[in-house]
């Protein structure tokens, strides 16, 4: 071969090689770890058209948190695992951070919400009526089988619809986020996480889809219910998976979600995780106190203490953008941050106490007290900006009124930058700083 032909071979090679090592947006995780992006970041394939500031972003996210905290509130509240034969509603709403996963043989890449108070993963497949262009062929796909009534993992999604005789397609129907439902029949295939085949994967098929609020690409479940990844990854994983989510503001695949032990943290502080037998699939924790600065917040233990038969606590979910409590709760968290920063103060979107950003020095930090585990939260995580930055909010908020909820949710803005490990076999929750943006 000609000299002058191998360079110009050479040089484009390095070229193209050092494009996907530069390229912000690719995905480098290895084995068992999976990249997570915020959906509304530039590498997000569901940018929205017009970038807007972060508190802008931060405030349309969190206005959608009072329709998921009803929807966390009735799964709590379930006084019973058993599932209705007729077809069920729920509720469901969007989750803020997706990785990248293939699915099928051969795998075809989609992006899927992470949701770690759902267990059942759905997504769009072809044929799907009101669904986006990005969908699962399930003809191309030489794994792909369907499951029938006859099948225990029917009985496990809710919203099931099966004859009373004879046997059928599991199908069964959601309503999501109140304005938008699906339909969809559940169906299994081979899961690829980076390098790891989960054969045999059950999840949803989704047909229909009425409303513009459903997750483009679906929802992948990691929840403690039997449907969920880490129950149908059996000894894969172990039961034991951790992620970091980046903060809003980091654009590319900075985030991680590292299934199984090999690589997890060894210097953590565990609290434990509590079972709620009426719903299993939710993250409970015992939170025993809230501290603003060095003052200990005076709340009444009666709206802390876990309560399976009414659902109250405290879980950790990836879906709520901003952590809520019950509104006594915050409003004590609330009226002691205010003494210990000078006013006045203002509202903004979901944020009542909002103070200007010159006073920010002042700002005392906020404690989360576990047991077992006192969580500081940096300020970052309990502080957000305006887009002009002349005013700083605190980013919690109290549940709304009509929810009529006695849960509390530490949500996805108060975890970034953190190392959450989930050991679900040993029932405990693992806390650590990692900045992963």
């Amino acid at each position: 071969m000609d000299s002058r032909i191998i360079a110009r071979f050479l040089l484009f090679a390095l070229l193209v090689s050092s494009t996907i090592a530069l390229d912000p947006c690719a995905s480098q995780a290895d084995d068992s770890d999976l990249s997570i992006i915020p959906i509304y970041s530039k590498c997000s394939p569901f940018i929205p058209p017009k970038q807007e500031p972060l508190v802008n972003t931060v405030i349309d996210m969190a206005s959608k948190d009072p329709a998921r905290l009803k929807y966390l509130s009735s799964l709590a509240a379930q006084m019973t695992t058993a599932v209705p034969i007729a077809p069920g509603q729920q509720v469901l709403n969007i989750g803020n951070y997706v990785v990248r996963v293939k699915l099928g043989t051969p795998g075809q890449f989609m992006f899927m919400v992470l949701d770690t108070s759902n267990d059942a993963a759905w997504v769009p497949c072809s044929g799907c009526t009101g669904c986006s262009s990005t969908t699962f062929s399930t003809n191309t796909s030489s794994t792909y089988g369907s499951l029938d009534c006859s099948m225990a993992q029917c009985t496990q999604v809710r919203g099931f619809s099966c004859p009373a005789t004879g046997s059928s397609s599991c199908v069964f129907n959601q309503s999501y986020g109140g304005d938008s439902s699906f339909s969809a029949t559940l169906v299994e295939d081979s899961l690829r996480l980076v390098n790891d085949v989960i054969p045999n994967f059950a999840f949803g098929c989704i047909n229909s889809i009425s409303g513009g609020s459903v997750p483009p690409q679906g929802l992948l479940g990691l929840g403690r219910g039997p449907l969920s990844l880490i129950a149908q990854s059996g000894s894969l994983y172990s039961g034991l998976f951790s992620y970091c989510l980046p903060s809003f503001k980091s654009y590319y695949f900075s985030g991680s979600l590292k299934l199984g032990p090999a690589g997890q943290p060894k210097s953590i502080r565990y609290t434990p995780l509590l079972r709620n037998p009426h719903r299993p699939s939710l993250y409970y924790v015992n939170l025993t106190g809230v501290s603003v600065g060095r003052t200990l917040v005076p709340i009444a233990p009666e709206l802390l203490a876990f309560n399976p038969n009414t659902g109250a606590g405290t879980i950790i979910d990836s879906g709520t953008v901003i952590t809520r409590f019950v509104q006594p709760i915050y409003t004590a968290i609330r009226d002691e941050f205010r003494k210990q920063v000078a006013g006045p103060f203002s509202s903004l979107g979901a944020f009542d106490t909002c103070f200007a950003a010159t006073n920010e020095a002042v700002a005392p930090a906020v404690t989360l007290h576990f047991t077992g585990l006192n969580l500081v939260l940096p300020m970052e995580n309990s502080l957000i900006h305006s887009s002009a930055g002349s005013l700083a909010c605190l980013a919690m908020a109290a549940a709304p009124n009509n929810v009529n909820s006695v849960l509390n949710v530490i949500a996805n803005l108060q975890q970034q930058n953190l190392r959450l490990l989930f050991d679900v076999p040993n029932s405990r929750l693992g806390i650590a700083r990692e900045l992963c943006n």
